[in-house]
């Protein structure tokens, strides 16, 4: 028999990816502005706005506390994108990025969700969400179709705490009443997810979709296919 009676998931390319992509988004909010640029140099613009996050995040990972900083955080993200896209007035650009990445419209589930997501409920598993995300991760859970598979979805910004800190777990534990020894977390990041699952002595496990990582020391699964057997204590 299984020790375990919950699993939590990390939201960001755990559960939830940008639908069609993030470029292809970018490139329809940019032409309804009348900007027209190549999604090559969208690319390389995102892929500079994605090196300016790593550093942010290294050098201060707070302001996923904030829903202020959030947002201004993704905003100064896109509207960095948008400058080296050759696009004019970026930083207004940016912020009319950040709130499309709002609607519910522009994300979708990973292929692998929904069929792991079910034969979990189905075995009587309690899940929640936590994650370093905006106020308005719950909304898009809840377009998704995830709400009526969860207890919970915890956001950073809305809690005011942050992974991977062991308090925004011990919260989870606490509204559902699992001790930590009954549950295990996924997520994709080691920093945040791993080490911050075994802070608060949750069984972490990593989900490493590219399958990139090399000498883990947790286990890692590269589809959430993987994840029943093991919840269940067949894997």
């Amino acid at each position: 028999m299984s020790r375990f009676r919950a699993v939590f998931f990390d939201a960001g390319n755990t559960l939830l990816l940008p639908k069609p992509s993030v470029e292809k988004v970018c490139a329809e909010v940019l032409a309804e502005q009348g900007y027209f640029p190549p999604l090559a140099d969208i690319k390389r613009g995102l892929d500079r706005s994605e090196r300016y996050y790593e550093q942010r995040y290294r050098e201060d990972d707070t302001f996923w506390a904030s829903e202020s900083e959030a947002a201004a955080m993704w905003s100064s993200m896109y509207a960095l994108a948008m400058e080296e896209a050759g696009v004019n007035d970026s930083e207004a650009m940016g912020r009319l990025l950040y709130d499309e990445f709002g609607k519910g419209d522009r994300w979708s589930l990973y292929p692998d969700v929904m069929p792991a997501v079910e034969q979990l409920h189905a075995a009587g598993i309690l899940m929640g969400i936590i994650s370093n995300w905006d106020v308005r991760l719950p909304e898009l859970c809840h377009h998704l179709g995830l709400s009526r598979y969860l207890e919970f979805v915890i956001s950073s910004a809305n809690l005011g705490r942050i992974k991977p800190q062991h308090s925004i777990f011990r919260t989870a534990l606490e509204r559902i009443d699992v001790a930590a020894g009954e549950a295990a977390h996924v997520g994709d990041h080691y920093y945040a997810d791993v080490m911050g699952a075994r802070s608060a002595g949750i069984y972490p496990i990593l989900l490493d979709r590219k399958g990139a990582i090399a000498k883990p020391d947790c286990r890692v699964i590269e589809t959430l296919y993987e994840l029943p057997e093991i919840i269940r204590g067949e894997g």
